[in-house]
């Protein structure tokens, strides 16, 4: 098989589409895989980590705005929406690819609609419960829509037919961790155990007030807790946690990055989290128990509504960001972590959200629409 992969801008659009092809590797060996993404977005790092290699389509979004600057920009843009779509096929005729697969991010619009013309089976993959503009736009004219949510089902304007519920691909270490073995490494024992973080490069708000609950002693001596800073917010903030000495409280580990999240999410009563698609299918699958932050600093804010999803199913707490203070936080953090019976309740609610065989939904729906095309 020859697999072209296109999804660019956040590590919710890349991570997915790497995941299907180490699911396709795995179980075709032989294939030949291949990205495009944007000349300057983070799916050049993780795709050349991978080892796989990556094209180029210079493509953005549209600036919701009547400033001077933006107008100009605009202009740009809708150049590069009529050009994208060229290059991208002169990518697919050089690459000859036997499908084309999307996971979003503005990139995905030019190579999933230079595919379909070309008469290439396609497949689109959303991973959040709101449907997305480009996945809207492309499920008229793609084989497949792959969705992780049920509830986007009534989102999309196509044909219900080509809709399938497949779930996100996860990290394949997810299925590897137990949580007795994982709290023995960490010599945990029973003590009650936080997780907390906002995203690799860190939310300030959560920051703000998980550095305050730190301070404030409140649960000294009673939990453990690990909380990951973020990288960004940790290269501003390092001074400040010293001197503050967050950092120096027995029983609380504060990191840059959490290199082992597997483990740590595993072993853990609770966790504190926004509410990427990602994150919440790695809940799903180990039955955590949360308090989700979405980020309102989203498209469509799909992060409250893919948090919704989960409160709404009993698995999670959810407290929006605007809300959100020390006391808040830290109260939720006494209801629920030294509540047995309510954490084992939550924790059954959310495996029933898990999809645990999302890889292998989708590795069938690509061989399926090879298979319709011979």
């Amino acid at each position: 098989m020859r697999i072209l992969l296109s999804g660019g801008g956040t590590a919710g659009h890349i991570n997915p589409a790497l995941a299907i092809a180490a699911k396709i590797k795995k179980e075709a060996p032989d294939s030949v895989i291949a990205f495009v993404g944007t000349p300057n977005g983070m799916e050049n790092r993780l795709v050349e980590r991978a080892g796989y290699p990556i094209y180029h389509v210079a493509v953005r979004g549209f600036a919701r705005s009547f400033k001077p600057k933006s107008i100009v920009k605009n202009i740009g843009t809708a150049v590069m929406a009529v050009t994208s779509p060229l290059k991208a096929k002169k990518i697919i005729r050089e690459f000859k690819p036997d499908a084309v697969i999307g996971t979003g991010g503005y990139v995905s619009w030019p190579v999933l609609k230079a595919a379909a013309t070309l008469g290439i089976p396609t497949l689109i993959h959303e991973q959040n419960a709101v449907v997305g503009m480009t996945t809207n736009m492309l499920s008229k004219i793609v084989d497949r829509v792959l969705i992780s949510f049920e509830e986007s089902r009534g989102e999309l304007e196509c044909d219900g037919d080509k809709i399938v519920l497949v779930g996100n691909p996860t990290n394949p270490d997810i299925f590897k961790v137990s949580k007795e073995t994982e709290r023995q490494k960490l010599g945990i024992g029973d003590t009650p155990y936080l997780l907390s973080y906002g995203g690799s490069l860190g939310a300030k708000v959560i920051n703000n007030n998980v550095f305050d609950i730190i301070e404030s002693g409140r649960f000294k001596g009673r939990i453990r807790h690990t909380h990951g800073v973020g990288s960004y917010e940790w290269s501003v903030r390092k001074n400040e946690i010293a001197s503050r000495g967050i950092d120096k409280v027995d029983g609380v580990e504060v990191t840059e990055y959490i290199y082992d999240m597997p483990s740590k999410m595993s072993a853990a009563d609770l966790v504190i989290a926004r509410a990427g698609a990602i994150t919440l299918a790695e809940l799903a699958i180990l039955g955590k128990p949360a308090i989700l932050i979405p980020s309102p600093n989203v498209t469509n804010n799909h992060q409250y509504k893919n948090a919704k999803v989960v409160s709404d199913a009993g698995g999670a707490v959810l407290i929006e960001e605007k809300d959100l203070t020390p006391s808040l936080l830290s109260d939720k953090i006494e209801e629920l972590l030294f509540d047995g019976e309510r954490l084992h309740a939550m924790s059954q609610n959310m495996r029933k959200l898990a999809i645990t065989d999302s890889e292998d939904k989708i590795y069938r729906e690509i061989k399926a629409l090879l298979e319709r095309k011979k």
